[in-house]
């Protein structure tokens, strides 16, 4: 009789969270194991997984740091699991998802089934309209940020297995190895680029932020799109008063507001008179700001509305081209892009 397994954990699991890795595509770790390498003994790499996964035996390989350009001239660090890794995350996030998404609040709409940016592009549109202010709320480095021990004890609120208590400890403690070999052993939060991590960043703000917002400013309304929020304000000097309540709530809980990208911005328009410095906020690709519409009766007049952002622009601008450049028929397609205005 083989030996049972201390945790049950089904063979079908691993198979239908290869198959959400599989649809995913993505790089490959540090082992160097791309998705195809790793489908040449399909059989016997899910096996592994889920052995060492069954007995307690699984530890994660180092995540493999790599660095893409910001716009604002930085770097952001992001964390490549193997694809092996990428499995065995997708295995525990399917069975935590479940237990943790009917309590988020039906503000947060990132990484969530059935909700999407646009959700909370339309929530703020609407809302702009009726709240004169707002606040454009930044997290300095949230992902890097995130404290270990509250995180793992919001996981187990929500669930008493202790296979999956124990490998998201073991994932958030999992070193990072950078592009000359070295490791860094991290402290705390969690690399942005893995499976759980989206997950465990929107459970944390739920308790961080969502459950707070809803217990202390009931109503006063938000739209999170994971660490990028927007809040509804009444008068600047209520925006003022939450702005700073917010700000001592993320200092208990180990997250700190950016001094200079954190703004109180007043939502002007024609039936809202008055100068001030801040008449405009970019949110998740869209610039919002005092723009000239038209009513139904033709006549215009200045409302505060949401359009592409000039960094959103330029980013598809330099996709377009870059498609054109290396895609089939490249020499044809580069003077059709030119003339269609894309530059």
């Amino acid at each position: 009789m083989p030996e049972a397994k201390p945790y049950n954990i089904p063979k079908q699991l691993v198979w239908e969270a290869y198959q959400r890795v599989k649809a995913n595509q993505g790089a490959a770790g540090v082992d160097g194991v791309s998705l195809t390498a790793f489908e040449k003994d399909l059989k016997g790499n899910l096996y592994k997984v889920w052995n060492r996964m069954s007995s307690g035996s699984y530890f994660p390989p180092p995540v493999r740091l790599v660095e893409i350009p910001k716009d604002n001239g930085g770097r952001r660090p992001l964390g490549i699991p193997t694809v092996a890794d990428r499995v065995g995350q997708t295995v525990v996030k399917m069975v935590l998802e479940p237990l943790v998404e009917p309590v988020f609040h039906p503000d947060s709409e990132a990484y969530r089934p059935n909700r999407s940016a646009l959700d909370a592009v339309g929530k703020a549109r609407e809302r702009c309209w009726k709240a004169d202010w707002v606040v454009d709320l930044d997290i300095k480095a949230f992902f890097d940020s995130l404290d270990r021990q509250l995180l793992e004890r919001a996981v187990a609120h929500h669930t008493d297995l202790p296979w999956v208590r124990l490998y998201i400890s073991r994932w958030l403690r999992a070193p990072v190895q950078k592009s000359d070999g070295t490791l860094e052993e991290r402290t705390k939060g969690t690399p942005q680029g893995g499976v759980i991590s989206p997950l465990l960043a929107n459970l944390f703000l739920h308790y961080a932020f969502d459950a707070w917002m809803q217990r202390e400013f009931p109503r006063i309304l938000f739209e999170r799109y994971a660490d990028d929020i927007i809040v509804h304000c009444r008068s600047r000097r209520q925006a003022e008063m939450v702005v700073e309540a917010i700000r001592g709530r993320f200092a208990q809980c180990g997250l700190e507001l950016h001094p200079t990208k954190t703004r109180i911005v007043y939502c002007k328009d024609d039936d809202r008179p008055g100068n001030f410095e801040q008449i405009k906020f970019d949110f998740l690709g869209y610039t919002f700001q005092p723009r000239r519409a038209k009513n139904r009766w033709g006549k215009f007049f200045v409302s505060f509305l949401p359009a592409i952002s000039a960094k959103a622009a330029k980013s598809i601008r330099k996709t377009i081209r870059n498609q054109c450049a290396d895609g089939p028929g490249s020499r044809g397609a580069r003077p059709s892009a030119r003339r269609a205005g894309i530059r």
